[in-house]
């Protein structure tokens, strides 16, 4: 008991937006990854880019606010990580960046 109390209190805990700052962000991670099964084309070139800036400058942002926010920068890490494969896959669709041949042998 005394350790979920100790949670509770925390100064990054469920009462702050220390915390929920960071569940929420989540969202723009599982849209991101939702939207690896749409075609390129569908992508916008402008938001991907602009989610990439915004999660690289509050990452930076929750490794210097005091209490440091871990939660915060993973959640931000992750939606960069995907924002920044999204942002590939869009340049590839519109030719900005060259295709990858498969390199698997041929069995024939």
């Amino acid at each position: 008991m005394a350790l979920f109390k100790t949670i509770l209190n925390s100064p990054v805990g469920p009462k702050t937006t220390h915390f929920w700052g960071p569940v929420s962000n989540l969202g723009f991670f599982m849209a991101g990854v939702a939207d690896m099964k749409k075609p390129p084309e569908m992508l916008s070139g402008n938001m991907t880019g602009v989610l990439c800036v915004y999660s690289a400058l509050f990452m930076r942002f929750a490794w210097m606010v005091r209490p440091r926010n871990y939660m915060l920068l993973g959640s931000h890490a992750l939606n960069e990580s995907v924002q920044l494969y999204q942002l590939s896959r869009w340049a590839k669709g519109k030719g900005y960046l060259p295709q990858t041949e498969d390199k698997t042998p041929s069995t024939t």
